[in-house]
């Protein structure tokens, strides 16, 4: 004892005794609570986190081109100038008659402000890649990123209680532009837009037959409407020493004034017509003459409509929504909204106008913000009242002032980091207050056993907290760094999934390295001040010690108890073979639970689906179907899914998109603009009203819908939101081959196979259902001996058919430019033959009929072609519903089929597919939820192996040993005897979380070894027996170690109910749970049998 005493406190007695009576000390402390409150106020609150992903969408125009030529002239040699972009994750290109989209999806993490520049001015310098002299517009560029996503949406339409008023789509329209602009000066609004907007344009309606009486053309009225709508500022005049400002021109700015617009001069045509009140004078020929002018709804591109439970047929709407700024908080944007929206009625709404927030992702992650920081006070509570039922009150208060301290700093650091309040970084916290204990917790309780070892002894605490803290301080310092060592290797998880969950390793580090400070800081002073004044500190010590020597713990119940147990293995005259049967027992179980996910017992997953409020169902007709069948079929759909009695409302959106989520973002659901193409987006009711989770009701749905979808021969589609990072479709097959002819057709032969799966649902591929159009061909040389230009030609048929915008009408009264419209009347328009007898004027002022120089001829479209990373590509995707639930089941069973029916086809799970030229056969790469599943394991494994080397690293410093490690980190592998099982017993999928939890548990358990290893080796340096000293670390050390390990439980069992974190949860509880009580027996095993060698090696 004496050499205890004289031996020199190290850094941790030293920072203990430093502060343990400082008046600094409660400064510190208090200004660690003012930035966790600080950090609270200012960090914004998001439902999940900000990840730097960004695309870019180009879009290149070659008007009359076909896919063929597309591809070869604008998207192969544009893949080759953006393959030359660094930091380029992906590359796709659509190539289709008329235009080729390019899509740029950048590495995860790149900045979006880096990655526009440099593809704006990789476009820019390469210009010359666009083939010269065919009138190719400038490109069109559109990034889109995480904050592109809308945080709110606002559904307008005409409340059912209003019998007097409805308010069609024009109307809303006008509303929510209205809406736009006063919601933009909201500070944090980024993107205000509405979708399912009907404009309005001044159309021009032209009788062919009136044209063509007067002698008329398209180019007649196009010369006189851009001409009359030409003004402008010209040079000053200085006039009696005053500067004179001149301006020439009137625009055209009312109906009437294009109606009253002089198009030709003619005489003596009323009587041609047959009609004397033509509206002619003096000879003069005025648009309405031939026209009919109003000012009308376009023609919809797209539909929007809402029903609900108690207006279950439905309104037309229009969807205002709302993205925010980066950095900004969602929480105060969308209640500014609310707020501003409440005073802007009867002023820019009218009474009759509803508002539906459709989307508040506000309100979501408000709710979620504030229940998770709940769940950590409870959390926080739990493991104190742990605490305090194991020692007495005043520890306990020791104990959770530590824990507020450490997580309010915390929370400090997560803000410096750049994090926000979300689920994850939340849940990070949760997860971590079991580890973030323990150093106190370790503390607390050998200032405690001291106390009580020292008692009837005039022992000071100012020289007993210090040597206490002291005691554990060196196996604390490096169970802390053994449990960064494991957690740290996580934030460098490549993917979307790494920055996803980075908040989880950062936060949790960063935390552990607080909580030792607190430990060696604040922990001490608490100590002084409280248990100073204890005279009842020994009563919850319940090793019975009479007279408080080290040597009488050995008569204890807790040292009887383990020396019962560890006897036969240690002392009996069959020790040996006793162990070598434990451990081949030990052997035996973790095979066992090795073995459960090879038998399926336990579902290997992603993640499983979290317990959402929405839910979006994708339509796809058949190309060429007209919008108001899509709109039908959506219709007939919406009016199965409103009698779920959990539905709150469904909006119905035909010809567009409804508002997309991340994603939508990344499967680029915003590019769904065609007739046939729409969306229900259904909206539930709170989780706290309804027995069943998002993902029950959509596969209730499934089945239903589909059939709904089968007599109208659509595609019909679930879409639940991801749990995490999203992928292009969960089962998805990239089909590579040596022609495109041989890609369709195999894409075909593994849709079928993808049908024949089980349980593999809403298969779909991206060729198009085969279309007919007209090609309405000029006969060149006819033409010109006509004296008719192409181009003339050429405008009056799309002036005919598709309607010409030929100008603008002036008016202050219009968000957006008003178009004047030339277009035929829609009876012309419809019957492609009445185009024939349409006339236009050559160039010695003749007037021919379109039938002589265009021949209509009848032919079909060309399919789209596709390209990934500059290989032409075809895709085939699917989703898997059913007992296993997991999309890696299902591609397997794919790929199973695939290999027995084409075993000449490659099958490619993580190479990329050969270079074009070099392919022999179909190739199939199998990407969607199995490509970042590959990643993510793949990552977390090689990020586990870190963790070890770092961990072995760090031990081997510490005991200057290379064997004593390999005991040290022995309990690794019986995680999994708890892990799997847990899972198995539970019926609950093995997800990323559930890896994350296993990862942060070899740094947990480890710590556990440390402490028991550390106690050996000081008692075997007082000169005990190593029997002895064997059995009585696990008898000492067994209080904080199971108290750290219920900590740790504690604070798992409050993230057991959220659906995606309940891996993660299950890992630490059951993993904990078997691997601590293992522990407690197998270290102390290992070690003896380690020192007994190295004993007899030493005596030899």
């Amino acid at each position: 004892m004496n050499h205890e005493q004289n031996t020199p406190l190290g850094i941790s007695g030293r920072l203990a005794a430093s502060f343990q009576n400082s008046a600094l000390t409660p400064l510190l402390a208090l200004v660690a609570l003012l930035l966790g409150f600080f950090a609270i106020a200012v960090t914004p609150k998001e439902e999940e986190p900000q990840i730097d992903v960004t695309f870019a969408n180009i879009f290149i125009a070659y008007p009359g081109a076909s896919a063929k030529e597309v591809e070869q002239l604008i998207a192969i040699p544009a893949q080759q100038v953006l393959a030359e972009l660094a930091g380029v994750d992906d590359i796709f290109s659509i190539s289709s008659p008329g235009q080729a989209v390019l899509t740029v999806a950048f590495e995860v993490g790149i900045p979006r402000q880096e990655a526009i520049v440099n593809l704006y001015n990789q476009i820019e310098s390469h210009r010359d890649w666009l083939p010269q002299g065919l009138n190719i517009p400038k490109p069109i560029i559109k990034p889109m990123g995480i904050d592109d996503v809308p945080i709110m949406a606002l559904t307008l339409s005409t409340k059912p209680s209003n019998g007097q008023q409805t308010f069609s789509h024009e109307d809303l329209t006008r509303i929510a532009h209205s809406l736009e602009t006063e919601l933009k000066t909201i500070p944090g609004t980024r993107d205000v837009y509405t979708l399912g907007e009907h404009k309005s344009v001044l159309a021009v309606t032209l009788d062919s037959n009136r044209m063509n009486g007067h002698g008329i053309t398209f180019a007649d009225i196009s010369q006189r409407l851009q001409g009359a709508n030409v003004g402008g500022q010209l040079s000053p005049i200085i006039e009696n020493n005053q500067v004179i400002k001149l301006r020439a021109g009137a625009f055209l700015n009312s109906v009437d004034d294009v109606k009253n617009l002089v198009i030709a001069n003619s005489t003596g045509v009323t009587t041609a017509l047959g009609d004397e009140s033509g509206g002619e004078s003096g000879g003069l020929v005025y648009l309405s003459d031939i026209a009919t002018i109003t000012l009308q709804a376009d023609s919809p591109s797209n539909y929007v409509l809402i029903k609900t439970p108690e207006n279950p047929h439905g309104q037309a709407a229009v969807t205002l929504v709302i993205a925010k700024q980066p950095g900004t908080n969602a929480v105060d944007i969308t209640n500014n909204v609310s707020d501003h929206l409440i005073s802007l009625q009867n002023r820019l709404i009218p009474d009759a106008v509803l508002v539906t927030e459709t989307r508040n992702y506000g309100i979501t992650a408000e709710s979620k913000s504030n229940k998770l920081i709940g769940k950590l006070l409870f959390a926080t509570l739990a493991v104190v009242l742990l605490v305090l039922a194991t020692m007495s009150w005043r520890e306990a208060i020791i104990v959770g002032s530590a824990i507020f301290i450490t997580l309010a700093f915390t929370l400090f650091a997560s803000w410096v980091w750049g994090f926000t309040l979300n689920r994850v970084s939340l849940f990070a916290l949760i997860f971590s207050i079991g580890i973030l204990v323990d150093d106190a917790i370790v503390v607390v309780e050998n200032i405690h056993r001291h106390m009580h070892l020292e008692k009837g002894k005039k022992s000071s605490l100012l020289t007993l907290i210090p040597k206490a803290v002291d005691e554990v301080g060196s196996p604390t310092i490096l169970a802390t760094f053994t449990v960064i060592a494991a957690l740290m290797p996580m934030a460098f998880v490549t993917g979307l999934m790494g920055p996803y969950m980075s908040p989880i390793p950062i936060n949790a580090s960063t935390g552990m390295l607080i909580s030792l400070l607190v430990a060696f800081i604040i922990t001490p002073w608490l100590a002084f001040k409280l248990l100073n004044h204890s005279n009842t500190h020994t009563s919850a010590h319940n090793d019975g010690s009479a007279d408080g020597s080290e040597a009488s713990q050995t008569e204890t119940k807790t040292y009887l108890f383990f020396q019962r147990l560890m006897s036969p293995f240690i002392t009996n005259a069959k020790a040996g073979r006793n162990r070598l049967i434990l451990m081949l027992a030990t052997a035996t179980l973790i095979l066992m639970a090795v073995s459960l996910p090879v038998m399926k017992l336990v579902v290997l997953k992603m993640l499983p689906f979290d317990n959402k409020s929405e839910l979006q169902i994708m339509v796809d007709m058949p190309e060429g179907t007209a919008l108001e069948q899509t709109l039908r079929v959506l219709d007939d759909l919406s009016d199965y899914a409103i009698k779920i009695k959990e539905v709150k409302d469904i909006e119905i959106y035909a010809g567009s998109t409804a508002p997309i989520n991340f994603n939508g973002l990344v499967r680029q659901y915003y590019l769904r603009q065609a007739p046939h193409q729409g969306d229900l987006q259904i909206n539930l009711v709170d989780k706290s009203h309804r027995d069943r989770q998002s993902h029950e009701i959509a596969l209730a749905l499934r089945a239903p819908l589909q059939d709904i979808g089968k007599r109208f021969n659509a595609n019909v589609k679930i879409v639940e939101v991801p749990p995490g990072p999203p992928v292009m479709a969960p089962i998805s097959a990239e089909v590579y081959g040596l022609s495109y002819p041989q890609q369709r057709q195999a894409s075909r032969e593994i849709e079928a196979i993808f049908k024949q799966a089980d349980d593999v649902v809403d298969v779909d591929t991206w060729l198009e259902a085969p279309q007919q159009q007209w090609n309405l061909v000029i006969q060149r040389n006819r033409a010109m001996m006509l004296g008719l230009s192409e181009q003339s030609i050429t405008q009056a048929i799309t002036a005919a058919t598709s309607g010409w915008d030929i100008s603008y009408l002036h008016s202050d009264q219009q968000k957006y430019a008003l178009p004047i419209r030339l277009r035929l009347g829609q009876q012309s328009r419809d019957q492609i033959e009445q185009l024939q007898v349409l006339k236009v004027r050559n160039q010695s002022g003749a007037m021919i009929a379109l039938g002589e120089v265009v021949k209509l001829e009848k032919e079909s479209i060309e399919q789209t072609i596709y390209h990934k990373n500059q290989r032409p590509v075809m895709f085939v995707t699917a989703d898997m519903a059913g007992p296993l639930d997991s999309p890696l089941y299902g591609l397997f069973d794919i790929a199973g089929r695939i290999q027995a029916q084409h075993p000449n086809w490659q099958q490619k799970y993580i190479a990329q597919p050969s270079t074009p030229g070099t392919a022999q056969n179909v190739e199939i790469k199998w990407d969607g939820e199995w490509q970042i599943t590959y990643e993510t394991f793949r990552d977390m494994g090689i990020a586990y192996g870190i963790g070890m080397i770092l961990i072995y690293l760090l031990v081997v410093a510490q005991f200057r040993s290379y064997l004593i490690p390999l005991v040290v980190m022995a309990p690794i592998p019986l995680t999994i005897v708890g892990v799997m099982p847990g899972h198995a017993l539970l019926g609950a999928q093995f997800t990323a979380t559930s890896m994350i939890g296993m990862i942060a548990l070899a740094g947990i358990i480890v710590r556990n070894s440390i402490l028991l290893v550390d106690f050996i080796n000081q008692q075997l340096a007082q000169g005990m027996a190593l029997e002895q000293a064997v059995i009585q670390s696990a008898a000492v050390r067994a209080k904080p170690i199971i108290l750290t390990g219920i900590a740790a439980m504690t604070g798992a069992f409050f993230i057991l109910d959220d659906p995606i974190f309940n891996g993660l949860a299950i890992s630490l509880i059951f993993g904990i749970l078997v691997s601590t009580l293992m522990t407690l027996i197998l270290i102390p095993l290992l070690f003896f049998v380690l020192k007994k060698d190295e004993q007899k090696v030493n005596r030899a």
